[in-house]
């Protein structure tokens, strides 16, 4: 997964608001009373995430286990003059060089982590590399959103660079989807090439019950970016928990 497509994934998540997620992923980690210092980003694809925490003075590093994402993120972080290590890594077996003050996984990273064998695997990595008191904080897309909206659905944009094809299949608790891309080339032509992805709908209870279940204490569950339960109807939900 995101092999080429890292070369037009910041073109595609151009109208992302990635300093107001930063500033809610720090709110929510004040939430389980913790203000860190340190963290580490897994899942941190092109590093825009990444970066917005490293320019709020958090020692952060990036781990994703995508190396074509991770070129892209070495570059901005260069460009942008903020010396951010990015690690290619798998988040389910990662290893730190010392404990974090925090760990985030942002912008679907668990539902990427298609069994909960998987799952465990992340939330026991990162147990094992938070500092007593630390916390982890990670959002994902609901079942209502992979399920019922994207489960068989196709979505499809055409823009002057860059021109994709979505198509989307319901595999149980799987949403498979294929991707078709055309990228514009300087000689005017266009280049096909397609990426397969795989996400799972995790339930509340499974993901709270795993988080217990690996050490973690005092997971707080909050409807999308806000501070509130969250609702039937909500697409994407918010989960942060206590390594105490």
């Amino acid at each position: 997964m995101y092999n080429r497509f890292a070369e037009v994934y910041d073109r595609l998540m151009d109208d992302f608001d990635y300093p107001a997620w930063a500033e809610y992923y720090l709110g929510l980690l004040k939430k389980a009373g913790c203000t860190p210092k340190t963290m580490c980003e897994c899942g941190c694809g092109t590093g825009s995430m990444t970066l917005e925490f490293a320019r709020r003075g958090l020692k952060i590093t990036g781990l994703d286990l995508s190396g074509e994402m991770l070129a892209e993120a070495q570059k901005k972080a260069r460009a942008a003059g903020l010396m951010v290590p990015f690690v290619q890594e798998d988040m389910t077996a990662m290893t730190l060089p010392r404990r974090v003050d925090a760990i985030v996984a942002c912008c679907d990273g668990v539902n990427y982590l298609t069994d909960m064998d998987q799952v465990k695997a992340f939330f026991r990595a990162a147990r094992q590399w938070l500092k007593p008191g630390g916390a982890l904080a990670f959002d994902v897309s609901t079942e209502r959103k992979l399920l019922e909206q994207m489960g068989d659905a196709f979505f499809g944009e055409d823009r002057d660079e860059v021109t994709y094809l979505w198509q989307n299949r319901r595999e149980g608790r799987l949403v498979r989807m294929e991707l078709t891309f055309f990228l514009r080339r300087e000689d005017g032509l266009y280049e096909r090439f397609e990426e397969e992805q795989v996400q799972r709908a995790h339930t509340i209870p499974e993901l709270t019950g795993a988080l217990a279940e690996c050490g973690f204490s005092q997971a707080s569950v909050f409807g999308g970016q806000t501070f509130d339960a969250p609702a039937a109807g909500d697409l994407r939900v918010h989960i942060v928990a206590r390594a105490d």
